[in-house]
């Protein structure tokens, strides 16, 4: 059984210009409403996606939504799991940890224009609205050159693009759910006063690449601690990747600014082993970027929608 790119959600393409994030908590007040809703979502999440690519074939609309291993377990008790869906736990280091903070939804949106994500979810919550929480909101933007917010390049180590569903999308190591994909979400504040005082040569050292052309430093110019030493994972020797999208959002007036990263990976160990090495570690990126959030989503294939929606997942 090879990997069917068509029955994938949007789970390894890049981060689109125009950007919304959500994540959702289940009102649990009925088991049987809360599983009749989601299955109704499952229904029609593609065909919204459907409609609005036909209407705006320009747009480039990419949709992504999955579930976290509480809310899997709760919705379908008697159903397979995902075999590395697990309750995402806090990494603690010598100074910052990766908090948890339980979701039970995630939405990923985006596009070209604007306008079309939100069209996008106002569909979704004009069905769910009433049976879900909203924990949080964010909109994001493609930054000057695809870069994040801190000013550098973002997405120099991901995979190729003809590779990038190998790292990103389940295969034939657990069957039940090949084609689908898990999702690591995690919103950063930064502190730019803090950033900007440093000088370029010393951001560079931070983040191990020259801001100006994206070139990467020697092992010896970067911090010892730089963040694309202590963010890789070479398990085994072997350099293993994911597909990572560092998505900037901001209130300019408030002074607010962050990122929103987002790493799809076909195996989650790979993403936690990531994780690990920048918190235990203290990612030098870390003096700079709180993160707020952090919850580990399943984002089935399509056609395990289908079953959702078919009530065919048990």
């Amino acid at each position: 059984m090879a990997i069917d790119l068509k029955d994938v959600q949007s789970v390894y393409k890049d981060a689109g210009s125009n950007i919304i994030f959500s994540t959702m908590n289940l009102k649990r007040q009925d088991h049987d409403a809360d599983l009749d809703m989601i299955r109704d979502l499952a229904e029609h999440l593609p065909a919204f996606e459907n409609s609005l690519n036909i209407r705006y074939p320009d747009a480039g609309l990419a949709v992504a939504f999955g579930f976290s291993r509480k809310a899997w377990d709760y919705l379908f008790p008697d159903a397979k799991r995902p075999k590395e869906l697990e309750e995402f736990e806090p990494v603690v280091g010598p100074k910052y940890t990766a908090p948890a903070t339980p979701a039970d939804l995630f939405f990923h949106v985006r596009a070209k224009d604007s306008a079309v994500p939100f069209e996008l979810m106002t569909m979704v919550m004009d069905r769910i609205q009433d049976d879900v929480t909203v924990l949080d909101e964010t909109h994001g933007f493609r930054y000057f050159e695809g870069r994040a917010i801190i000013g550098f390049v973002d997405g120099t180590e991901n995979p190729s693009a003809l590779d990038t569903p190998d790292y990103a999308v389940i295969g034939d190591e657990d069957p039940a759910f090949i084609n689908g994909s898990y999702a690591f979400a995690q919103k950063y504040i930064h502190d730019m006063t803090a950033w900007n005082k440093l000088k370029t040569e010393q951001q560079e050292q931070a983040i191990g690449r020259k801001k100006f052309n994206d070139v990467e430093l020697e092992d010896d110019q970067k911090a010892p601690n730089a963040h694309n030493i202590v963010a890789q994972d070479n398990e085994g020797g072997v350099e293993h990747k994911i597909v990572r999208m560092n998505v900037p959002f901001s209130n300019p007036t408030e002074g607010v600014n962050g990122t929103y990263f987002i790493g799809y990976s076909r195996h989650w160990e790979v993403t936690k082993r990531m994780l690990e090495g920048m918190f235990t570690k203290s990612d030098r990126l870390l003096d700079f970027s709180t993160p707020e959030t952090g919850e580990l989503f399943f984002i089935p294939s399509r056609t395990v929608l289908i079953k959702i929606a078919d009530g065919e997942i048990f």
